[in-house]
């Protein structure tokens, strides 16, 4: 019974970052994902408890165990987390995510990023798809892909040769800018 529960709140942790949860107090919570999932799956759960449907039909019965067991109960925090960020609805909910760094990293756009040191130094570069920050609740750090030299103006000159990017670590900076590759 709380099987998929528990696959559906893994799922949900995966997808939005926050806290380690602790499963040993989050019984109460799969038990209740589990009870939705079976209700919204009633018409699933009374074909795999059909009567000798393991010796007629061994296929089918796995594989409606298999969806009510694991690909549902995958399905639906993903399904709920696009369902809450359309244009209608998160106009009355509030987004999971906590901090907007996640909200940005986590769409993995590639971006020309500035970031502006506690030591007055300023790292320009790029970010892309091998570059990568860390996410809630871990401390703010980023790996830039490309440095690029900035000019007096913070426009983007050229880039570094020779390098393999760079790790900002939490706390080595006061602000940063995002802007989208074009």
């Amino acid at each position: 019974m709380v099987v998929p529960g528990f696959v559906s709140l893994k799922v949900w942790d995966l997808l939005v970052p926050s806290e380690r949860r602790d499963f040993s107090k989050s019984i109460v919570d799969a038990l209740a994902y589990s009870a939705i999932n079976f209700s919204l799956l009633f018409w699933l759960v009374g074909y795999v408890n059909t009567p000798d449907l393991y010796r007629v039909s061994p296929i089918g019965y796995l594989a409606g165990h298999f969806f009510l067991l694991f690909a549902f109960p995958v399905f639906w925090p993903i399904a709920l987390l696009r369902l809450m960020r359309t244009s209608f609805i998160s106009r009355f909910v509030v987004d999971p995510v906590q901090k907007p760094w996640d909200f940005v990293f986590a769409k993995r756009e590639p971006a020309w990023v500035i970031v502006h040191l506690r030591n007055g130094g300023v790292i320009g570069g790029r970010y892309g798809a091998k570059s990568f920050a860390s996410s809630f609740p871990a401390p703010e750090q980023i790996f830039i892909e490309e440095i690029w030299a900035l000019d007096e103006r913070r426009n983007f000159v050229h880039r570094i040769e020779r390098t393999k990017g760079v790790i900002v670590l939490g706390g080595r900076y006061t602000c940063h800018r995002v802007l989208r590759v074009r």
